[in-house]
């Protein structure tokens, strides 16, 4: 498989040293931060959230919604923020999303969300950082 090339492109060693030991294992080695341990998942002020990684705009405070899960969840992410892969881990077939900019892992897109899109972008809040409006 061709490695993926991103416009922020660092080596390892430079994502461990910008990142906490917690946030490099989820973006950098697709790690899930335990569900309900992120404050961002209560977060419910107008603003945006952006990539823990890179800082790029990846979701508006209005696509958010409380799905149950313990995580972060919206129906729509910024136009172009995202990009997806397949996931065939834990012996099930998933849609990773990642940061479009920097290839961060993010979590994952599920058909089961509410309208207008009826997704769900399951996120590790680890992932992301939230600036108020």
């Amino acid at each position: 498989m061709e490695a993926e090339h991103f416009p922020v492109d660092k080596t390892d060693g430079d994502w461990r040293h910008a990142l906490s030991a917690e946030e490099y294992r989820v973006l950098r080695r697709h790690g899930t931060e335990r569900a309900g341990s992120s404050e961002l998942n209560a977060e419910q002020r107008q603003g945006v959230f952006h990539c823990a990684g890179c800082g790029a705009a990846l979701f508006d405070s209005q696509a958010k919604f409380d799905s149950g899960t313990g995580w972060p969840s919206f129906f729509q992410p910024r136009e172009g923020a995202l990009g997806t892969r397949t996931d065939r881990s834990l012996f099930m077939k998933r849609t990773e999303v990642h940061c479009a900019r920097c290839g961060g892992h993010l979590g994952h897109v599920f058909p089961d969300g509410p309208q207008p899109t009826g997704l769900r972008y399951c996120i590790n809040g680890v992932a992301l950082r939230f600036e108020p409006a």
